[in-house]
């Protein structure tokens, strides 16, 4: 199996990051360096933790929305039901590999179930989850639009785009 690294600033003390990418390793169904996988978590909680901390999101939920948002996808393109999948596989793993208050755990499971469908939330936490994996479209040939993000995320954008072209 393949070792995901990421820079692991900032650490969560009751967060196993470790046992819970190895456990979203093993079971993941799709390529692993295809355009939903551990690079494309790695890129989105980057932003997620750059957007988070300008808001004041909840970093804990945006971190685990990152690394879980996409990983119960069945195929790397048209899979409409992958983010309620990963909402029921993220509340499986409460309790094993992070510990979330009810109410994180809702804005987890919101944040897994809605990314795809091009929303703005009032939430800042769920919204910075859904910037972040928007903030990534240019690994898929799209360049993010203003119009599906917080101003906040509208911000980095370009710097976004140019990452994930590379």
């Amino acid at each position: 199996m393949e070792e995901l690294t990421l820079s692991l600033s900032p650490t969560f003390s009751d967060f196993d990051r470790s046992g819970l990418l190895k456990a979203i390793l093993a079971q993941f169904r799709i390529k692993q360096h295809g355009a939903h996988g551990p690079s494309h978590w790695a890129r989105v909680r980057k932003h997620g933790l750059t957007v988070g901390g300008a808001v004041g999101a909840d970093l804990l939920v945006v971190e685990l929305f990152a690394f879980l948002h996409d990983s119960q996808r069945e195929n790397e393109y048209s899979d409409p039901s992958h983010g309620a999948r990963a909402a029921v596989y993220a509340q499986s793993l409460n309790g094993t590999y992070f510990s979330l208050a009810p109410e994180q755990l809702a804005k987890l499971c919101i944040a897994t179930t809605g990314h795809s469908e091009g929303k703005i939330h009032r939430d800042p936490t769920i919204q910075t989850c859904w910037d972040a994996d928007r903030l990534d479209l240019g690994r898929v040939g799209t360049k993010p639009r203003a119009k599906y993000l917080s101003a906040e995320g509208a911000k980095h954008i370009e710097s976004a785009y140019a990452w994930s072209i590379r």
